[in-house]
């Protein structure tokens, strides 16, 4: 769909503007407007927490935890809040430089002595603080598939094999989003202070903010009791798929919660660490750090119709990222799994929150709501961001499309393979995610990643040496080209891989694999 011009559209949507609101309270239509959102990009659940002044506006759920099922979402319904949990990292660290057990700029193997990047500077270097903030010279989403999806190493081998993943830029110098160093600040918590990253977490600052009703395991997602169901567009149908179960990376994204207990957190948050007692989770000192831009990030261009929320700056501090919003200074967070997305925003400048978590994979869902609270609060006209996010979402769907038709119509069908598949067989090895193996079953190739149970899929011919994992459990949407480089004497030197498309999740990095034959043992 053709979108509009930045004059047309603006003018509609300032004459179809509301009447004003006090910005002290809530906009009136709120639930028609969240209403429409879920209809809008198919989110069955919403759970929804406001706060402003200290006081909670708003802390409640829309929806049904289940597609098809009538349980409805309410105010202490848990969701995945997935990355909004490095947050609560950030802060753990926090605390121990409060007590003095940590310096933000200490090198990590003061602590973690055994800890290695691939880069011996590097090693030597990096501190406390560069674990939050994404400028290590990783790629992004470098190391990702050695917990993503759930894999059967544990955090220390995780941990261990950071030293065989090669930089993609160099230290300090680009941004680059990573999860695996947060892991590693999760070890740090755990050597430090004697409890693990779960322990401390939970004792250190959900009980002590009141968050009674949240939990910190990626595995306790969907458990019974009041959960959400994470849902996803498994081929073109919204459907209720299988959460994320795995704890080797709870530190960078494991907490789920409701809107009861993300109210606590951001009013903690926005009153710089002071709890509703009178005491203090963290200094003003500790909220500076964790609000203060670190790591610069070059400002995206909005589409044409949402040109008036260009930001002037844009960064990564301590676990939020720091930008303007019209203006202002703000904070804020996404956070995704499988059949959950999160977004927290908030203005400290006007004590402003907001926290909007879904079981449904519709960033263009959170980003209507948020924008239009934010709106509110600051006196804005409304926008029509469901009409615009709806043309955005067809737009994107419709280039990703055409990008996978180009690629295909760039294949040489009647290509065949080198070599007889059985010469294509063996067990591979890449340095830092480990063993590969590539079979036969019924006369037809497989892949298999040694430490990854769910992604086994079958190599379907695409064109030369080129074949298409497509994982047998669908619901990782995340089919990858596997590419065979041969010898002179027609041996495999090397496989690579790259998803089939950009739709696939940045965490499956294929693309960071080079996988060389292993020796065949006798």
């Amino acid at each position: 769909m053709k979108l509009k011009s930045l004059s047309s559209a603006l003018a509609f949507l300032f004459a179809s503007a509301l009447p004003a609101q006090s910005p002290m309270s809530l906009p009136a239509d709120l639930d028609s407007y969240i209403a429409r959102v879920m209809k809008e990009f198919t989110v069955p659940g919403v759970s929804l927490a406001v706060v402003k002044d200290g006081k909670v506006l708003a802390a409640k759920g829309y929806g049904v935890r289940e597609l098809g099922k009538s349980v409805p979402v309410d105010a202490l319904t848990r969701f995945g809040i997935a990355s909004n949990t490095k947050a609560f990292t950030a802060t753990a660290l926090g605390i121990l430089v409060e007590e003095g057990k940590l310096e933000w700029d200490a090198p990590v193997i003061r602590y973690l002595p055994s800890f290695a990047m691939y880069d011996p500077f590097v090693t030597r270097e990096l501190t406390i603080r560069d674990l939050l903030v994404h400028r290590s010279g990783l790629g992004l989403g470098a190391g990702d598939l050695l917990w993503w999806p759930p894999s059967t190493y544990d955090r220390k081998e995780i941990a261990r094999r950071l030293r065989f993943i090669k930089p993609a830029t160099s230290f300090r110098t680009a941004y680059a989003y990573d999860n695996v160093l947060y892991l590693i600040a999760g070890e740090v918590i755990e050597t430090i202070s004697g409890q693990t990253w779960e322990d401390f977490v939970s004792s250190r600052i959900l009980a002590r903010v009141g968050m009674t009703n949240s939990n910190v395991r990626h595995s306790d997602a969907g458990a019974a009791g009041n959960d959400a169901f994470p849902h996803a567009e498994v081929e073109g149908r919204v459907r209720r798929v299988a959460p994320f179960a795995s704890d080797n990376t709870n530190p960078a994204g494991g907490i789920n919660a409701g809107a009861t207990d993300m109210a606590k957190w951001m009013i903690v948050q926005l009153d710089s660490g002071r709890l509703s007692d009178g005491s203090r989770l963290f200094s003003q000192s500790t909220a500076r750090e964790l609000w203060t831009l670190v790591t610069p990030i070059t400002p995206g261009t909005p589409a044409p119709e949402l040109s008036f929320l260009r930001s002037s700056f844009v960064g990564y501090g301590l676990g939020f990222f720091v930008s303007d919003y019209r203006g202002r200074k703000l904070l804020s967070h996404t956070g995704g799994l499988p059949g959950y997305l999160s977004k927290v925003v908030m203005l400290p400048d006007q004590k402003t929150g907001v926290a909007v978590l879904t079981n449904q994979e519709s960033g263009y869902a959170f980003n209507a709501i948020t924008n239009r609270l934010l709106d509110h609060f600051l006196g804005a006209a409304p926008v029509d961001y469901p009409a615009i996010y709806k043309r955005l979402e067809a737009g994107g769907n419709d280039r990703i499309a055409a990008a996978d038709r180009a690629a295909a119509a760039k294949r040489d069908s009647l290509s065949r393979p080198s070599l007889p598949l059985s010469g294509y067989m063996g067990t591979y090895a890449d340095p830092w995610y480990g063993d590969v193996i590539i079979g036969q079953e019924s006369g037809k190739l497989f892949i298999r990643f040694a430490h990854s149970p769910s992604l086994v899929g079958d190599l379907v011919h695409w064109q030369h040496d080129t074949f298409v994992a497509r994982w047998r459990d669908r619901e990782l949407r995340a089919d990858a080209f596997v590419t065979f480089a041969l010898n002179p004497n027609a041996s495999i030197d090397q496989i690579k891989m790259q998803p089939v498309s950009e739709s696939v999740d940045f965490s499956f990095d294929f693309q960071d694999l080079l996988l060389k034959p292993k020796p065949r043992t006798r």
